[in-house]
């Protein structure tokens, strides 16, 4: 019934060359959705290109700060669901370019908002935030009631979304989800400042794998294919659940340092004899977090198909795909 669901649907996609984005929009277009993807940059290694659902799709060239570039693509296109999952998500630029973070997270958000407010057709909207939306907290895991506390760059800017998302539903009625999930983790992501791909492409060249914090940070890693059933299934359930303004946690619910998740994508890929270099140069890191998953299981029936190491595994061979090409 899920694949039925999303036949003939028009769906507009933000973000759609990043990892989320393009996992995302290919499961659309398979399952018969008719996907407007809103593309600002040429990204020619991006899993969009190189499986050809580019060429399966609407492209609305522009950016989420033109906002009579996303109202005229929402309005176009007659868009009945939107997945706005853009942003800048590393850490690292947020702190060196606050002002192109702010301007894509909190702007980008709100011109999304507004345009779907405006629209007809837009039935239902579903925004993607991040666990650190909650910041640092001494009570853990986080649940979905925990407050939205970010005090640096990107963890300000997703809590200021999250925030814009609630007062859309709460004041115009709008029906608007915010997601919050972990570290997303998966093949075709090409930003090899992340631990995951930046650890597995240092094996595979035969280098040790680099850390820049201290390798303690805790923290809730979630696959990318996971976090697409989940965000296909929270649209679903928007129509027939009243849950507009109302976020909710996705999470495998487990707890691994840095330093635990690079030896374990040693030992998967048989190369435990390369000692991760630990740099301890990381600023501005939360040391323990991880997310509640209960609201989603209880409220959506929703359940992760994958292990970390399943999760891992799938990842692996396909970064070895990749490099070998």
């Amino acid at each position: 019934m899920a694949d039925k669901f999303w036949q003939d649907r028009n769906v507009f996609v933000t973000g759609a060359t990043g990892l989320l984005g393009s996992w995302l929009t290919e499961t659309l277009t398979d399952r018969g959705a008719n996907v407007v993807a809103l593309v600002r940059d040429s990204v020619p290694r991006s899993r969009l290109v190189t499986t050809g659902v580019l060429n399966r799709i609407n492209v609305v060239r522009g950016a989420l700060e033109d906002y009579t570039v996303v109202e005229r693509a929402m309005g176009e296109y007659e868009v009945d669901t939107v997945f706005h999952v853009a942003a800048q998500t590393i850490v690292g630029i947020a702190n060196a370019n606050p002002f192109s973070t702010f301007e894509t997270n909190i702007r980008g958000t709100w011109h999304v908002l507004e345009a779907a407010r405006r629209s007809p057709c837009v039935k239902a909207v579903v925004v993607a935030s991040s666990d650190k939306a909650y910041g640092d907290q001494d009570r853990l895991p986080y649940d979905e009631k925990t407050p939205l506390e970010g005090r640096h760059p990107y963890d300000v800017s997703k809590s200021c979304a999250d925030l814009l998302a609630i007062a859309y539903a709460k004041t115009f009625g709008l029906n608007v989800c915010v997601t919050r999930c972990g570290n997303f983790y998966g093949g075709g992501d090409l930003n090899f400042n992340r631990i995951v791909p930046q650890t597995i492409r240092s094996i595979l060249r035969g280098e040790r794998p680099v850390i820049r914090s201290d390798g303690r940070p805790i923290r809730d890693y979630f696959y990318i294919k996971d976090a697409v059933e989940a965000y296909l299934l929270l649209a679903e359930k928007m129509r027939a659940l009243k849950i507009a303004g109302e976020a909710f946690n996705f999470s495998n619910e487990i707890q691994v340092t840095v330093l635990e998740l690079v030896k374990l994508i040693l030992k998967l890929m048989g190369r435990a004899d390369l000692k991760p270099r630990v740099l301890n140069q990381a600023s501005y890191e939360i040391r323990h977090q991880y997310l509640s998953a209960r609201k989603a299981r209880r409220v959506l029936g929703w359940r992760p198909r994958y292990t970390l190491e399943e999760g891992l595994g799938e990842t692996i061979a396909w970064y070895q795909d990749y490099f070998a090409r």
